[in-house]
């Protein structure tokens, strides 16, 4: 993030107010925009050295220039370590990065080969994106990942393959409901493998805490406490990030099956309409699924751990808040 960049002069956290709800949901928009992924390395550069003009007292107010090098940053930098994240990781490439996988765990009919296959490239991608974008506090071993990866696969699998195999004998359903039940398998798999995977992956937080910090941007120290709301609010995200991706294309591909859009149709129709249900469907609803917890988290330092309670900024005055980074 471009908060990273070195200086004394804060920088805005947006142009609009993070602190409501429609405010992150258009900063979200701006920083999960797939055109964000056209930046160059040399346009990275060019944003950062505009920042650092801003941030060391060179440019002395926002213009719609560095705006738009914030926003570059924003969407390109991890807002801890301030290095950039690899392209398939980033928030700009969510939509894209996910399509693929959104889509083949959404078609119809897969069987066990095809439902084991998604379920693993699914959460390859989880445990890529939450290790590239964690809070970097406390970073894991390439054995506790692997050992975490395993644990999110085998829950991703035994729930999908379970569901599977429980549904077509929900008798007493009628065979509509019976269909719909059996299209939403994927969305409780994922679900329930994504809260676990987050909380396996950032383990380490919980255990041993995560920097906080003041409101100028200095280091205050670690708390368990805010890593256990970084990891809870990380966890319940997933959950509402992927309700509408993996609810509403499977409802309305089922209603069209049944229409004569799609009735009698050939297959490549099917699967041509089933990525653009989940691509739309992604584009609109992420903006919305992200703004809910705010990624730079605020808390009253009453709410964390006692030898917070009492600090003091360089001035002399109370610290009431502390932030720190929620991760993704």
């Amino acid at each position: 993030m471009a908060s990273t960049v070195a200086g004394s002069v804060p920088l805005p956290s947006s142009r609009y107010d993070l602190s409501t709800y429609w405010g992150r949901v258009r900063h979200c928009a701006e920083i999960s925009d797939p055109t964000m992924l056209l930046n160059s390395t040399r346009d990275v550069e060019d944003a950062k050295r505009k920042i650092w003009d801003y941030k060391n007292g060179v440019l002395g107010s926002m213009t719609p220039e560095l705006w738009r090098a914030k926003r570059v940053l924003d969407s390109t930098l991890h807002p801890d370590t301030g290095e950039t994240v690899f392209l398939p990781f980033r928030m700009s490439s969510c939509v894209l990065s996910n399509l693929v996988v959104t889509a083949g765990m959404l078609t119809p009919n897969l069987g066990t080969v095809g439902t084991l296959f998604w379920q693993v490239a699914n959460q390859s991608l989880n445990v890529a994106i939450n290790t590239a974008n964690a809070n970097k506090s406390h970073p894991l071993t390439t054995k506790q990942i692997a050992v975490n990866y395993s644990m999110a696969v085998t829950a991703s699998c035994s729930v999908a393959l379970g569901l599977n195999a429980i549904v077509p004998r929900l008798k007493s359903l009628k065979p509509n409901t019976r269909l719909i039940l059996g299209r939403l398998v994927p969305f409780a798999a994922v679900v329930s493998a994504g809260v676990v995977n987050v909380f396996l992956m950032r383990s380490e937080e919980i255990k041993k805490g995560i920097t906080v910090y003041d409101k100028s941007g200095n280091e205050v120290g670690t708390s368990k406490t805010a890593a256990v709301y970084a990891v809870g609010e990380t966890a319940a995200s997933r959950v509402i990030n992927a309700t509408p991706i993996m609810v509403i294309p499977p409802l309305i591909l089922v209603k069209l099956q049944k229409s004569r859009f799609l009735k009698g149709k050939p297959k490549s129709l099917e699967i041509i309409t089933n990525i653009g249900l989940i691509f739309a469907t992604s584009l609109v609803a992420l903006p919305f699924a992200l703004a809910v917890f705010p990624q730079r988290r605020h808390l009253p330092v009453k709410n964390l751990e006692e030898k917070f309670h009492n600090l003091k900024d360089s001035n002399g005055t109370p610290i009431e808040t502390l932030e720190f980074n929620r991760g993704i």
